[in-house]
């Protein structure tokens, strides 16, 4: 198995799942031209795309979805409450979000969460005892993402905002509210307190993602959860709104 990122922000978010014949793409923030541009640096065309997986409806997670769907014929998945609310698509097929099912050679287990969105998931795609996390746009833990993201071989994980920059910084006071809440984004220290419940014994990556261009940075990051791992900074990786992340394999 293995996992990239077109990249992650809120200017776009979009997350690419392969294993065996089958490559998954998760969300998708981005144009029809910047996808393409997008997928090209990892070697990979819309043609290749089996399915599109949405984890919920604001618009750097899906503005690009219903276009690129369109553009190569993918089949659009979604929770029952998230298919509601995206626009723009004649069919979306719906997933239980409390079953797992499976698409081609990999499981994919949909992990509800808080977030101000309508039934909004994440996921723990598995194949041949390998297990990814994918956990971003999530307001606060909750038992069941520890329980489904323990013994992750691979992790991509929300580091949205710092704390202090965010209070102090230039965002409206009910924008504030919004991220601040149980319903809203992890900060730094959130994201290291749930890396500090899991069992990280087989971890071969990494990925820390979603962080704010205004209220956060890679190296705020980086110190966070360096420390809180005691692992080398240089060992996490960091997702990049323009750059994303090349392809991350896991045995």
């Amino acid at each position: 198995m293995r996992f990239a990122s077109l990249g992650s922000g809120s200017r776009g978010n979009s997350t690419l799942v392969e294993c065996g014949d089958t490559l998954l793409m998760i969300d998708n923030g981005f144009s029809t031209k910047e996808t393409d541009k997008r997928l090209e640096r990892l070697a990979v065309t819309g043609h290749d795309i089996d399915a599109i997986l949405v984890t919920h409806e604001h618009s750097d997670h899906v503005a690009g979805v219903a276009r690129y769907s369109r553009r190569y014929d993918i089949p659009v998945w979604a929770s029952h409450g998230t298919s509601t609310m995206i626009k723009k698509l004649d069919a979306v097929q719906c997933f239980n979000s409390q079953q797992a099912f499976s698409l081609g050679d990999i499981e994919i287990e949909p992990i509800l969460v808080p977030h101000d969105a309508r039934e909004p998931t994440q996921f723990v795609f598995s194949s041949n005892n390998i297990k990814l996390g994918v956990m971003t746009d999530v307001g606060s833990i909750t038992p069941h993402m520890v329980d489904a993201l323990n013994g992750c071989v691979g992790l991509l994980l929300e580091c949205n905002y710092d704390h202090e920059m965010l209070v102090n910084g230039v965002y409206p006071a009910s924008l504030k509210r919004r991220v601040l809440g149980d319903w809203g984004h992890l900060d730094n220290q959130q994201a290291v307190e749930l890396l500090q419940q899991l069992d990280l014994s087989r971890l071969q990556h990494l990925a820390l993602a979603h962080i704010s261009e205004k209220n956060n940075s890679a190296d705020i990051v980086l110190n966070s959860v360096s420390q809180a791992l005691q692992c080398d900074r240089a060992w996490p990786k960091i997702i990049d709104q323009q750059e994303g992340l090349a392809w991350c394999v896991l045995s």
